[in-house]
Formats: C-alpha cells, structure tokens, sequence
C-alpha cells in the first residue's frame, strides 16, 4: 500500500469562504489574507495654494498626524483633477493651469519621490474625477473649455499610455465625484446641485446605470469607499459650502442616507481618501478629518497638510475597489 502525504490548511473558521474542495474550505485571498490595508497610505495631490501647485503631500490613513511631503507632479496644476489607484501606484490626471492639461503622471505610493509622465487623457480636461480596481482606472464627465462632457474612459494602470473609450454617462457632468467598490464604480453629483448617482461595472465597458440620489444636491465633494460602503461629504450646492456626509450601500442601488458632519464649515472642493475602514477628507484649508466608514457620526480632527489647498485631488492604496 501506498501512503501519500497529508497537507492540512488550517483556518480560523471566521475567515473560511464559501468555496470547498473535498472535505476541507479553501480560504479566499480577501478572506483568510486580507489585512484591511493598515499601512495604506493617503496621497493629497495638486489644487491652489495661491498659484498652481504640484505639490503631494502623504499621510498613513490609520493613524493620525499631519501630513508629509511624497514630492512633486510632472506639472503644476488645479481645478480638480482625476486621480485613480491601485495597491501600488496612483494616477493624477488632467487639471488646468492657464489652460486646460490631458497631463497624466503617475507615482508608486509606498515609496516617495516626483511623479513620472503617463500619458495622455483624450482631450485637456479639468473638473471630473476618477475610481478603479487593482487594475483598471477609469475618469468621467469634466469640462475640456468647450463643452460639458459624457464619457466614461479608461487606463490599464499597471501600464502607460493614454486613455480608451469606456462608455457614456447618463448625463453631461463636471466637478462630480467618484469611489469604487468590490466590483464597481459611482459616480455622483453635478455643478451646481445635481443629486443623481450612477455606477457601473469596473471590469467591463458600458454605460452608467441610475443607482439613486445624494440626500442633498451639490459638487466638487470629496469620496472615499470601503469595499462596501461609499461616502460622499462636503460640496457645493449652488449657493452654500456644505459639511454634510452622505454613505451609500455600493452592492445595492438607492438613494444615500445621512452619516454625520464633517468638523470645518466652508468645505470648497473637499477631497478623500480610505483604507478599509477609515475615510479622511481635506477641504479649504489644511485640515484633515476621518471618520470609521462603518459607523455613523461626525469627523474627529486627524492632522493638517504641509500647505493648504483647494481644487486639489486624493488618492490611496487601500480604498474599497481594491
């Protein structure tokens, strides 16, 4: 008779996953292995600060402090920019100067040091915003000094090179905002108070789909997503900066529910970011906030930036697409 050897894999039965193979649970990556990214960085990038920046600053989402300079984009550059990520590198993409810039430039977020060119954006645009997979980033909607725009567009970020053809939007959208979830991405808002919400499937191509709307119409809020669950927090409605923060249930579609305020008043053009289970969000001035993105409640003050900004943007390594 013949023996084989015997290979067990021992699991605590709280991260077993629901995939079997013979008499034993195979563990899924995200279950047995996922970390909740604890060393997820921040990355608060470009905007204002009296002129032009290219200015990155860095934070570590899990812990609280101010933040750090990472070092400095390919091109000065404001009026809100996209920006995408994955676990390993972030994108910023297009913004103006004195003109509108199709700049994408590109930096590996555990490490600091200036960003490296990318490629292009179709067309020079500003305005629009940005969410992704581990693989995929995609940007939509903006203003490219002629038109409002509609589509949805895509870069492989691993990769260089310029952007390709997603889909459509619903509707014409600039200074939006935009998260990702396990499998898709949201967009929401609309200058000056749109209330809508759309998302779509990352992984495929296609149009946006109506999900629901925002507790309160506005623009050029700041985002920031679990895998499950999206915020939405700040804005412009028209005529009035607001502090509100909105949260979603990414998987379902429906309209937002209150989650709480953010601490500062006057939040023009807020940006976010997240780990797994905390969002941080920056507005006019230097400060930066968070709240536990599976509660409810107010933000509790987290640190400041080198210099305060505004019409910048934000990415991390942790967020809910990943």
């Amino acid at each position: 008779m013949t023996y084989l050897p015997q290979i067990r894999i021992l699991v605590p039965s709280a991260q077993v996953s629901s995939y079997t193979t013979g008499s034993f649970n195979l563990p899924s990556a995200r279950g047995a292995f996922f970390d909740g990214y604890p060393n997820a960085r921040g990355l608060f990038g470009l905007g204002n600060d009296g002129t032009y920046s290219n200015v990155i600053d860095y934070v570590t989402i899990s812990t609280t402090g101010n933040a750090t300079d990472f070092g400095d984009a390919t091109q000065a550059r404001d009026s809100r920019p996209a920006a995408v990520a994955s676990s390993t590198r972030g994108v910023f993409v297009g913004g103006s100067t004195s003109t509108f810039q199709n700049t994408m430039d590109y930096v590996t977020i555990a490490t600091t040091g200036n960003a490296i060119d990318f490629g292009d954006y179709v067309v020079p645009n500003q305005t629009f915003s940005g969410a992704g997979s581990e693989t995929r980033g995609v940007m939509a909607g903006g203003y490219d000094g002629g038109s409002t725009r509609d589509d949805y567009r895509y870069i492989t970020i691993a990769t260089t090179g310029n952007t390709t053809s997603f889909g459509t939007m619903n509707d014409n959208s600039s200074n939006n905002m935009a998260l990702a979830g396990s499998t898709r991405g949201i967009w929401a808002g609309d200058y000056p108070n749109s209330t809508q919400i759309e998302y779509i499937t990352i992984a495929t191509t296609g149009n946006g789909t109506d999900f629901g709307d925002l507790t309160v119409g506005r623009c050029i809020s700041g985002t920031a997503s679990s895998a499950t669950r999206g915020l939405i927090a700040g804005g412009f409605n028209g005529s009035a900066y607001l502090n509100v923060i909105d949260y979603i249930t990414i998987a379902t579609t429906g309209n937002a529910t209150d989650f709480g305020d953010l601490i500062e008043t006057g939040n023009r053009g807020t940006t976010g970011a997240s780990n797994s289970s905390r969002a941080i969000f920056n507005n006019y001035n230097a400060d930066i906030c968070y709240v536990t993105i599976a509660t409810t409640g107010n933000g509790t003050d987290f640190g400041d930036l080198t210099v305060a900004r505004v019409t910048g943007v934000a990415l991390s390594n942790g967020h809910g697409g990943l």
